[in-house]
C-alpha cells in the first residue's frame, strides 16, 4: 500500500492534489507529472510513501532536472513506485556499466560458486551487478529551504509524508487528498 500527493506551491500557500502512479514509468514521467500541477513554474513536490517502510521526495522547480530523496534505497528497490526514483545517477552507477562484454570477469565462478565468500556476504545483492545500499540516498538538502532540515529529514520514519507536510505548514491540505 503507497500514498502519493503533489504539493504545488502557490502565491497563496500549498496546493495538495493525490496522484495515482500507475501511468508513471519514468522519472521524467514523474517530473512532467509534477510540472502540470504547477502552470506558473513554481516548486512541487511528489511526496510517496509506502507502509512506513520508505518515502521518497522528488522536488521540481519549473524546468530544473528534478532533486530526489529516497529515505531506504533498499526497501524502495522492492516497490515498482521505488524503482522510479532510484535512477543510475541517484545510485552512482554508469548506466553502461554491464553492457560490455570485454569487461565480464569470467573466471570460473560464474556457475554461482564465489571465490570471495566475505564479499558475498557485504554485497546485498550479488549476482545482479546492482547493489543497492540500505538507507538513505539523493539530496538530503532537498527542504532545506522549505523548512526541512537534512537532520530533520534523516531522522523521519513513520509518517513522514504528514510530518512533512506539518513543517511545510500544509498538513491540513494534505489531509484532504489523504
Amino acid at each position: 500500500m503507497y500514498f502519493a500527493a503533489l504539493l504545488a506551491r502557490t502565491e497563496d500557500g500549498w496546493e495538495a492534489s493525490d496522484t495515482e502512479l500507475d501511468d508513471v514509468e519514468t522519472l521524467s514521467d514523474l517530473a512532467d507529472l509534477a510540472r502540470e500541477a504547477s502552470p506558473d513554474e513554481d516548486t512541487v513536490l511528489v511526496l510517496i510513501e509506502q507502509e512506513d517502510a520508505w518515502f521518497g521526495v522528488v522536488r521540481v522547480d519549473g524546468e530544473e532536472d528534478p532533486r530526489i530523496y529516497v529515505s531506504d534505497a533498499a526497501a524502495a528497490a522492492r516497490s515498482s513506485y521505488g524503482e522510479i526514483l532510484l535512477t543510475d545517477e541517484l545510485l552512482g552507477r554508469d548506466p553502461d556499466d554491464g553492457d560490455d562484454l570485454d569487461a565480464l570477469d569470467l573466471d570460473g565462478t560464474e556457475d554461482g560458486d564465489s571465490d570471495d565468500d566475505e564479499a558475498a556476504d557485504d554485497d546485498p545483492v550479488v549476482g545482479t551487478g546492482e547493489a543497492v545500499p540500505h538507507g538513505p540516498v539523493g539530496d538530503a538538502q532537498i527542504l532545506d529551504d522549505l523548512g526541512v532540515s537534512e537532520k530533520e529529514l534523516r531522522s523521519l520514519a513513520t509518517d513522514a509524508v504528514t510530518e512533512i507536510a506539518e513543517s511545510l505548514g500544509a498538513s491540513e491540505t494534505l489531509e484532504t487528498v489523504r
